[in-house]
């Protein structure tokens, strides 16, 4: 899969007051312990505590910093869980797209493993966690929507809509709209296992059981695409 640089549009328009200010990279040479440290405690407490219950006052007391320090490296609350949200999905947006690019003995078996792969990610417990956050503040709190969609949803598509393509211009799949083919395939992931998980519902998340969907998924797209 290319590198995930591409972007979709955001669905919402953050406010001016919510909009993340420009900041440099956290990661490799640019990132500060200090500022790494603030993301862990940060992180730590929104899943605790939820986004509005979280304070900039807390997060500077856990990660053991000023506020005067805090607010060096992030301009806001809705910047800062911007930033966790982000760093956690670049993580699990370069797993996913290691799967694709690794080595595969045909186009089935990387589809089957990728889906298990989406299963995977989507039902850790951070990502469960993140996911509840979004769903019960994002009325209050639009921004987190815009976050959840842009770092996550949308990247997502785009890397699985560019690997898809690549797939239709080699003519081992017929996609007019590798968009929705994208869509769909990450849709299908989401049956059954990652939806009860996010309810809490009893279900079986099993490896077996993560890779009989993700076979379902496979052959499913297969059907619809395949020449």
């Amino acid at each position: 899969m290319p590198p995930l640089t591409q972007e979709q549009p955001l669905y919402r328009t953050m406010t001016q007051t919510e909009q993340p200010a420009q900041r440099p990279p956290r990661s490799g040479k640019g990132t500060s312990s200090k500022c790494e440290q603030i993301l862990q405690s940060a992180g730590q407490l929104f899943l605790q505590q939820g986004y509005e219950r979280t304070s900039m006052s807390q997060i500077a007391r856990m990660a053991g910093v000023s506020k005067g320090s805090l607010y060096n490296h992030f301009e806001n609350k809705a910047d800062l869980f911007t930033a966790f949200f982000e760093e956690r999905s670049r993580t699990r947006l370069n797993t996913l797209r290691s799967v694709s690019q690794a080595p595969q003995p045909d186009l089935r078996t990387a589809l089957q493993q990728a889906a298990a792969t989406i299963i995977r990610l989507m039902i850790d417990p951070e990502a469960i966690g993140l996911y509840r956050i979004v769903v019960a503040e994002a009325n209050e709190f639009p921004n987190l929507a815009d976050t959840l969609w842009h770092y996550g949803v949308s990247r997502t598509l785009t890397g699985l809509a560019d690997w898809f393509a690549e797939k239709h211009a080699a003519g081992q799949l017929i996609i007019k709209d590798t968009e929705l083919a994208a869509e769909q395939f990450l849709t299908m992931s989401q049956t059954r296992i990652i939806h009860r998980t996010r309810l809490s519902l009893p279900v079986d998340t099993s490896p077996a059981s993560i890779n009989d969907v993700a076979d379902m998924v496979a052959d499913s797209f297969l059907r619809m695409y395949a020449p």
